[in-house]
């Protein structure tokens, strides 16, 4: 069986990791990325990086031959800077792009790979208050679902290759030097930090070793396709969770950001991805027998905030 695996965003928060955790796992990885001397700088040495444009099959086409796996985690970052509607073009067209390049990679070869994972994110289903999501529940509505139905749809077309397809709804990924964490620990450090908004939303979390985990069980096992939410099975409130950070950081949790100025410093952006949330559970992978590291928020802060 080829050990190559090709991943588009892999230069990203979850890329770097998943990266690192294939090449320790005997893989062949290669990076996609637009500049690999300098994108590919903080990736193990043994990733191979190819040159891509993040729109077409060019340049890395002929690699897609005969390898085990494609792992589509490329996109404009959703949380870096205001949804205008200039950004919000951005972010879907990024996504949709790469999808369109797997397909055309994998229409193009003889010998397919065994799988193509493509990213999503549970803002599929929207802001859906204490409502408990599994993969089976409908999709939403906002930004966030207008991006991840077409995003997911963007690969689909491999099924038709016998190509089996995989989508990963991840939510809200924590880990050190990235992602969540880096941007909401700082006003705990400074002794002000304190929930976003009421409070009530939920956030759906994950490990990053999870998050890295769960696609590569995924990928080896053969057996399983179709939707999987990626997250941990104890989801908090907003205000459960940031109390919890409070007391692993050893800093209070007093002053809470109210809705209204976070609607005006982030604009649409807030109500999307701060002020919403979604109640999500890793049903079928809990069915599928992957085995959780950090199944609660206290241990999986814990492991973070010691070793960053």
């Amino acid at each position: 069986m080829s050990k190559r695996i090709i991943i588009t965003g892999a230069t990203g928060f979850i890329g770097k990791v998943l990266c690192r955790q294939l090449v320790e796992e005997g893989y062949d990885v290669m990076a996609l990325s637009r500049n690999p001397e300098k994108g590919t700088e903080s990736l193990p040495n043994q990733v191979k990086a190819i040159k891509w444009d993040s729109r077409t099959s060019e340049g890395w086409a002929n690699y897609a031959e005969g390898a085990y796996a494609i792992i589509n985690l490329a996109g404009e970052n959703i949380g870096a800077g205001r949804w205008t509607q200039r950004k919000k073009h951005r972010i879907l067209g990024s996504r949709l792009n790469a999808g369109k390049a797997v397909v055309e990679a994998v229409e193009q070869i003889e010998n397919r790979p065994k799988v193509v994972i493509q990213a999503s994110g549970i803002g599929y289903y929207g802001d859906r208050g204490d409502e408990v999501l599994d993969e089976s529940s409908s999709p939403g509505y906002g930004f966030l679902t207008e991006v991840a139905k077409p995003w997911e749809e963007s690969t689909k077309k491999v099924e038709s290759f016998g190509v089996r397809h995989v989508i990963i709804r991840t939510g809200v990924v924590l880990g050190s030097h990235g992602g969540f964490l880096s941007r909401v620990t700082l006003p705990f450090r400074l002794f002000v930090g304190g929930r976003l908004g009421s409070g009530r939303q939920w956030i759906s979390w994950i490990h990053i070793d999870d998050e890295a985990r769960a696609i590569r069980f995924l990928m080896e096992k053969e057996d399983l396709q179709g939707v999987f939410n990626l997250t941990a099975p104890n989801p908090l409130t907003s205000r459960d969770f940031f109390s919890l950070l409070g007391k692993v950081m050893k800093r209070p949790s007093w002053l809470p950001v109210p809705g209204f100025a976070l609607r005006l410093v982030l604009g649409e952006m807030a109500k999307g991805l701060i002020l919403s949330g979604q109640r999500a559970m890793p049903t079928r992978l809990l069915e599928s027998e992957y085995e959780f590291l950090y199944s609660d928020a206290k241990s999986a802060l814990r492991e973070i905030l010691t070793a960053s």
